[in-house]
């Protein structure tokens, strides 16, 4: 118990005191997880508007794959990408393994399956009548579906949550994609899962409780909005 509360100790200090190293590896997560969150949902939300609005041969079969890739293992992910951006790989020109651009590639992947299916399930569970009345006072489809997602807003940003929440807590993709370098592409959770293994329990706990502080403060704002 002495040991847990010493670290506990140490950890508010290196916090409080804005350590550089936390500092660098809290920005390093938020930037990496929220402009993946941004490309997710801009794939995520339109794929899961068109499955939940659309009925065309293969539709189950798509929904089927969709849920496949929300329980597809990180590491594999992190594996299939990892061969694509290699030096022997078919993007390895780009240069772009072990820098924060393969990380946020990664976590795209990861978090465009979530949000797709986060908004199918919203745009299935809406009022069927939304789009027909939009569609019987004159708009164009493109306006009743923008009505429609209007209306199911809530659902859509808890979407987005859900896949921010996902990024930025995942350890596989971010270390095999961006190789914990220091100072470069170390994130909360790869500077944890390292730190730990090396006996720093205090610096990992300092990230752990900035996550969750994290964490925290993205579901007081999704709170917030759905009050408004």
């Amino acid at each position: 118990m002495e040991f847990l509360s010493e670290s506990l100790r140490a950890a508010l200090a290196m916090v409080l005191a804005a350590d550089r190293e936390v500092v660098h590896a809290v920005w390093t997560s938020v930037y990496t997880s929220g402009c993946a969150i941004v490309l997710a949902a801009l794939i995520g939300i339109p794929a899961g508007t068109g499955l939940g609005l659309g009925r065309f041969a293969g539709r189950r079969a798509a929904v089927t794959g969709l849920n496949t890739l929300m329980a597809l293992p990180t590491v594999v992910i992190g594996l299939v990408l990892y061969g694509l951006l290699s030096r022997q790989g078919p993007l390895g020109a780009w240069g772009l393994l072990f820098t924060p651009a393969a990380m946020i590639v990664g976590q795209t992947v990861l978090a465009a399956p979530i949000v797709a299916n986060y908004t199918l399930a919203a745009v299935a569970g809406a009022d069927p009548r939304i789009m027909t009345t939009a569609l019987t006072l004159g708009a164009g489809r493109f306006r009743a579906v923008w009505q429609l997602l209007l209306e199911i807003r809530f659902g859509i940003i808890a979407a987005v949550v859900a896949g921010f929440g996902r990024v930025i807590a995942e350890v596989g993709v971010a270390m095999m994609l961006g190789g914990n370098i220091r100072g470069y592409t170390r994130t909360m959770t790869t500077a944890i899962a390292l730190e730990t293994s090396k006996g720093e329990f205090a610096f990992g706990l300092a990230l752990g409780i900035v996550l969750m502080a994290v964490a925290l403060v993205v579901n007081l704002f999704l709170n917030l909005l759905q009050q408004r």
